[in-house]
């Protein structure tokens, strides 16, 4: 592009613009997540939703969506939440459309990850569902015809020059690569930005000069504050996968985590480990038991530190690099990464940090961290002693696992990178996949394994299987044959559903008769979990939020008792009826329980409704406090 881009205040006039420079037919791409620009968006959608002769087509991914709630206790609790965080935040009205089942005909949205879970009951998002791993993504835009991406940016006059300067920050993932196609002639489309005041300014390969641009909308009435998920209170489970997550990190290593409280749980724990290593060693020994340590098995504080290379810049890295953890320059950098969404204190710390920590933190293209092509030789020399971590929903007995979908064919998020990163670290010499998995879910007669015998659909197969970790233990089973990936999986599953695993397995001929479960593998139950990590709690050494919260002191203690009686609610009656009575014949009502009451408006009940959630709200407190 050449020449300075046109400036707009009013995203309609843009919209007009764009679609008299176009014409009628627009293939929109929109970055992955944080970094759409949503009044560009909302603008064409009002246009081509207004005239039918218009066909819009949206490209993109993990489109952003304000919390909802189920009931009238959540409501209580996350309306004033939903406000706080979210309140300024322009929802995209071809969500909003998609959800209702009200989408014009003219109009089409193709998503190739979505929002986990959010999705799973609308027909029209999972049939123009595009399953894709995250470095093809760009390919299937540029098949689409894109002419037209629109990306929230940062805006940064220089004084030397008063050359005005704009920032892809958050979305450098595809954004880099499709403008390098659209240089090599490989595409032609208009790239807008809207500028955001919130979004901090990346400086490296995402700062472009304001000419790359074809039109800018900027108004301080439509400025807007970022989508910001808060922090997830890191549970018992949630930190026990963290802790034997973090005994597979090498240090002098690269390291990749995501988002959600597995990955802040091997976060603390990686920072437990280097400041606070005799607590760290103390941890493992309650959490082993008596179960043989796995054959890698990092213990030492770390010398070298490790370098960050992750398709994701999550805060928790900032918090390893406060740590002194993550400080191995590769290229000069500590940090690469392809895009970033988190907490409001995240974006405050990127705006606010200073400029020579900063430049270590290298945004870029999506095609860069996620493989290995292109190159290969720096990028295998700088990854050294890689560990790849990713969630899996399930896994089979026999390794395979299940991250992105349901064996009804409903996609729950997608594949994103985790195959990359998988296929990632069988091409490096000593790098390491490592899939993290919650042992159950459900509660009560509720609970069900997410270890599976089979299960009908698969996102990583089983000749990719490597390390697994649930809150029980690791499975190492990388090179191993059937039988011994079998009984290592066994091993990670909860107590209550090994017999019938085991059962299945002999049938099928995959493991001997005689085979037994280990002893120390019967002890895999929740309740030894939560002995093992109590002490640490008391000292205050595992804290739900260890990076800070968004939400107050009482929301905070209100969360897990929601949980306890939302857990109550599913069908558990007598769980139910536990809370009640113990909500009726507790102790004195203390201050913190009218506090807590009073968040939710019970504190005076109204009517018999209202009182009757006090009461179990009063219940739930006491149980989520013993």
């Amino acid at each position: 592009m050449s020449g300075a881009p046109k400036t707009y205040a009013d995203p309609d006039q843009l919209a007009d613009d764009i679609i008299r420079e176009v014409g009628k037919t627009i293939v929109l791409g929109l970055p992955l997540g944080l970094g759409k620009a949503n009044h560009v968006a909302n603008a064409l959608y009002r246009r081509a939703a207004a005239d039918r002769s218009i066909s819009l087509t949206i490209f993109t991914a993990l489109t952003l969506e304000k919390p909802r709630y189920a009931n009238d206790l959540e409501r209580r609790f996350l309306a004033p939440v939903i406000e706080r965080l979210f309140g300024g935040y322009p929802e995209l009205e071809y969500a909003k459309a998609l959800r209702a089942g009200a989408l014009p005909p003219n109009i089409r949205v193709n998503e190739f990850f979505l929002l986990a879970g959010a999705w799973l009951g609308v027909p029209a998002a999972q049939q123009h569902y595009i399953s894709a791993n995250y470095t093809h993504a760009m390919r299937y835009v540029l098949a689409r015809g894109v002419n037209v991406v629109a990306q929230l940016v940062a805006k940064r006059v220089r004084v030397v020059d008063g050359k005005t300067r704009l920032s892809l920050s958050c979305n450098t993932d595809t954004t880099l690569d499709l403008l390098a196609a659209r240089a090599a002639g490989a595409a032609n489309f208009k790239l807008v930005a809207e500028v955001n005041s919130e979004l901090p300014f990346m400086p490296g390969e995402g700062d472009l000069a304001a000419e790359e641009f074809s039109h800018v909308l900027e108004s301080k009435a439509l400025d807007f504050p970022l989508f910001a998920p808060p922090y997830e209170p890191i549970s018992d489970r949630g930190y026990a996968i963290g802790f034997h997550v973090a005994r597979l990190v090498s240090d002098g290593g690269t390291l990749q985590i995501g988002i959600g409280q597995e990955g802040d749980a091997a976060a603390q724990s990686l920072i437990l480990r280097h400041k606070h290593n005799a607590v760290f060693r103390e941890i493992l020994a309650r959490l082993d038991a008596n179960r043989p340590p796995p054959a890698l098995n990092e213990l030492m504080p770390f010398e070298t530190g490790l370098y960050g290379m992750s398709e994701m810049l999550v805060s928790s890295f900032l918090e390893l690099m406060k740590a002194g953890i993550v400080k191995r320059e590769v290229g000069g950098k500590f940090m690469h990464a392809a895009f970033f969404v988190g907490p409001k204190a995240f974006y405050r710390a990127l705006r606010e940090m200073d400029p020579a920590l900063l430049s270590k933190i290298e945004m870029t293209a999506v095609s860069f961290t996620n493989q290995l092509y292109g190159g290969e030789e720096n990028k295998r020399r700088g990854r050294a002693r890689a560990r790849f971590i990713n969630n899996a929903m399930m896994a089979t007995l026999m390794g395979a696992a299940v991250s992105d979908g349901l064996e009804d064919g409903r996609v729950v998020s997608g594949v994103g990178g985790q195959y990359n990163f998988v296929a990632q670290a069988f091409a490096l010499e000593d790098a390491r996949s490592i899939l993290t998995l919650n042992a159950t879910r459900g509660v009560g007669r509720k609970a069900t394994s997410n270890v599976r015998w089979s299960y009908g659909h698969t996102t990583i197969p089983r000749h990719l299987r490597d390390l697994v970790v649930s809150e029980y233990g690791v499975a190492d089973l990388r090179g191993k044959t059937d039988e011994e990936v079998i009984a290592a999986m066994l091993s990670l599953a909860d107590a209550r559903f090994q017999s019938e695993l085991l059962r299945r397995a002999k049938d099928a001929g995959k493991i001997p008769k005689n085979f037994q479960i280990p002893a120390y593998a019967r002890e895999n139950t929740p309740a030894r979990i939560a002995a093992a990590l109590a002490p640490f709690r008391e000292r205050a050494l595992l804290p739900p939020f260890p990076f800070g919260s968004d939400f107050d002191a009482v929301e905070q203690r209100l969360i897990p008792a929601l949980q306890v009686l939302k857990d109550a609610s599913s069908g558990e009656p007598l769980r139910l009826l536990a809370l009640l009575f113990g909500g009726l014949l507790g102790k004195t009502e203390s201050d913190s329980d009218r506090a807590a009451l009073a968040r939710l408006a019970l504190d005076r009940p109204k009517n018999f409704s209202d009182r009757l959630y006090a009461v179990l709200v009063r219940g739930a407190l006491r149980r989520a406090g013993s």
